[in-house]
């Protein structure tokens, strides 16, 4: 049942990742012919700064789930339902402080937006943003037990639709209109509906949740200890992902947002499909720790960890070869930021993707509360080199800034912590097949680079060419290495046996 639920969300995830991005392309392309590359920066920094706001939930969304898996294993009702009253109030408590939060920082968004073309109307678009933010906690206390059940693809389902839907709306009112604060109402409007169908879902799926029960005082208490730390990781992880748009706009400028989201959008799109896969799982690791033990715990480990391997040495070389040319192509030469900028993306999304096996056990494992100091120090150290390198070398510097940040301090920290409290074994093995494979990836761009230099114009033609030249040498060479790896024949075993059922 494991299985089968988390090959369900894979594909219902990825279904939404790869709707999107195609719907991405077109609707971005839309909004910066007819509102501007200025109004893309603002829409860029609202993100971050709002992101900050979510700081306000204290990381309660990640307790949570955590927190819902081992009533959901044994089939407790009865704790469900009084985790989801007492959430249900917490929850209506951050909304409000949200909003009130958001209001008292109002009057100081002129003062981080730096452009050279006055905007007006900068704090309604940006009420219209926060309020988009505040509707999403109104429901998400419901929805969680669907995640925390392991079917997070009946949610996504109703994301699919509802996104679907949103776009092209959104599309035609650009095209129509040509106004900010009809986009944000429509995203608005079609986040509050799709919050509210898949909150009706959960009480179909779970009729008992609309029981109010009390959570036991000693519950609490013990969820607001496992907080503390909760907070402190969220508080460094906003530090370390939401402060990079507000930085660029202080030191670089406004405008440069704008430029630098085409190629964050891209990577972040990527590193959400890459990511699909490992958090459509985590909810079953999080039933694998509680009854399983800690040998299988690392072969499944080991899975992912092969399969993130593998996804890195093919997207990873393909990016940094084929960004620059298809922003060139979509939106134009003058939108394209070079090489410099392309290669520290990379880096960044090279982490994203290969640490996606040690996320998913920390939000399973709760690895959080043994993690929470270094995460703290990591932030610290990215605004710190941000502010230096975005001084020194600009928009890339900034960039540089947490791939560093981040090696430094939990990239070394966490394995050694996971692989002691849970696999009960030292993580030499996974440090040393992680050199491996960087230094793999680094070997495939260099060799990619030097035959895609021969490709001297840029074309639909020569992208594609260029695209198919790049996945098919990276996909060849990566699983040369990596076909024998423990993680994969662990797989094939498994995949054997299963047939042999059949």
């Amino acid at each position: 049942m494991r299985t089968k639920k988390s090959i369900t969300n894979i594909f219902f995830n990825f279904s939404n990742q790869f709707i999107t991005l195609i719907l991405s392309f077109f609707s971005r392309n839309i909004f910066i012919h007819t509102l501007g590359v200025e109004y893309l920066g603002i829409n860029g920094l609202f993100s971050d700064v709002l992101g900050m706001l979510s700081l306000a939930d204290l990381g309660f969304n990640t307790a949570m789930v955590y927190s819902f898996y081992k009533p959901i294993a044994e089939n407790n009702q009865e704790k469900i339902s009084a985790l989801i009253t007492f959430y249900r109030k917490i929850y209506n408590l951050i909304a409000i402080a949200i909003s009130i939060i958001g209001l008292c920082l109002t009057p100081f968004i002129k003062y981080i937006v730096n452009t050279d073309k006055s905007i007006s109307n900068l704090e309604i678009y940006y009420l219209f943003a926060l309020t988009g933010v505040v509707i999403s906690y109104l429901f998400v206390y419901k929805t969680s037990i669907i995640t925390a059940d392991q079917k997070n693809y009946i949610v996504t389902r109703i994301t699919i639709v509802t996104n679907i839907i949103k776009t092209i709306i959104q599309i035609i009112s650009l095209i129509i209109f040509k106004n900010f604060i009809m986009y944000l109402s429509i995203n608005i409007l079609f986040n509050l509906l799709n919050n509210i169908i898949a909150s009706h879902k959960a009480v179909t799926m779970y009729p008992y949740i609309k029981n109010k029960r009390n959570l036991p005082k000693s519950e609490i208490k013990n969820i607001f200890i496992n907080l503390k730390s909760v907070f402190l990781y969220k508080l460094s992880s906003l530090m370390l992902n939401a402060t990079d748009n507000i930085l660029i706009s202080i030191i670089v400028g406004t405008i440069a947002v704008g430029y630098y989201s085409n190629y964050l959008m891209i990577s972040n799109k990527l590193s959400q499909i890459i990511s699909l896969f490992f958090t459509s799982v985590t909810a079953s690791i999080g039933n694998i720790i509680v009854k399983e033990k800690a040998s299988k715990r690392y072969e499944i480990f080991s899975v992912e960890q092969s399969i993130s391997f593998i996804i890195s040495g093919i997207v990873i070389p393909c990016f940094t070869i084929l960004i620059n040319d298809l922003i060139i192509l979509w939106l134009g030469k003058d939108y394209s930021l070079g090489y410099v900028l392309a290669i520290v993306l990379a880096l960044n999304l090279y982490l994203s993707c290969v640490l996606q096996p040690l996320w998913s056990y920390r939000e399973a494992t709760g690895l959080y509360q043994k993690t929470k100091w270094i995460m703290f120090i990591c932030a610290i150290i990215n605004i710190v080199l941000s502010i230096i390198f975005g001084l020194l070398f600009g928009l890339s510097g900034i960039i540089l800034a947490s791939f560093i940040a981040r090696i430094s301090t939990y990239v070394w920290y966490e394995p050694h912590i996971l692989f002691k409290e849970y696999f009960e074994s030292p993580p030499y093995t996974y440090f040393k097949d992680l050199i491996k494979n960087f230094i793999t990836i680094i070997i495939i761009t260099v060799f990619l680079f030097i035959i895609s230099s021969k490709f001297t114009s840029i074309s639909f033609t020569t992208l594609i060419i260029k695209g198919l030249i790049c996945s098919t040498v990276s996909i060849l060479m990566i699983l040369v290495i990596y076909k024998n790896s423990d993680g994969i024949k662990y797989l094939k075993k498994k995949l054997i046996r299963k047939k042999n059922k059949l």
